[in-house]
């Protein structure tokens, strides 16, 4: 059975939504998602307000109010019954997020065995046919197939198979 490996944070939860929502609100300013095209988010703030991205990232409730994405959790349950799926993400990154991203898979995703969730910082390690994340630097490293779940930031990025959400992703692995 082949195996596919699912990023979380812009793959499966709305992270952008929840930083631009925390953002918008701290500084009253009104940037959208259609800003950030071709950019993260710390490139078009000012340079001086990275603490305080930083800060949503490390707090004690940011990665367990992410919304779900659209279909993710119904197109996963598909998936399920003809690949082996695991849930990879780069928690390395942001180490207090273990927790609260465990709790957030376990109330949006029971389905998902503990066992099959990987906290990982490259993930160039994994043993996967497949691995689907917005971020292009994962993928360059992945041995597999690395298909590029869309993203404000990645709008730019060429070279991968692209994905713009979960009826594509259902689409490109259920026919």
């Amino acid at each position: 059975m082949k195996r596919i490996c699912v990023d979380m944070d812009e793959v499966m939860a709305d992270a952008v939504a929840e930083h631009l929502l925390r953002y918008n609100r701290d500084y009253d300013e009104q940037l959208t998602v259609a800003d950030l095209e071709g950019k993260w988010l710390w490139q078009v703030v000012s340079s001086d307000r990275h603490n305080a991205l930083e800060a949503y990232l490390r707090s004690e409730d940011f990665f367990e109010n992410l919304d779900v994405m659209p279909d993710s959790q119904r197109v996963l349950r598909r998936l399920q019954q003809s690949y082996e799926v695991f849930i990879a993400t780069a928690a390395m990154e942001i180490p207090t997020s273990f927790a609260q991203k465990y709790r957030w898979l376990e109330r949006h995703f029971p389905f998902i065995s503990p066992a099959q969730i990987v906290y990982c910082g490259d993930k160039g390690i994994l043993r996967a046919d497949y691995l689907i994340d917005d971020n292009p630097r994962q993928l360059r490293r992945f041995e597999g197939t690395g298909i590029l779940y869309s993203s404000p930031h990645n709008a730019m990025v060429e070279g991968f198979e692209r994905v713009k959400n979960w009826l594509e992703v259902e689409r490109f692995f259920l026919g």
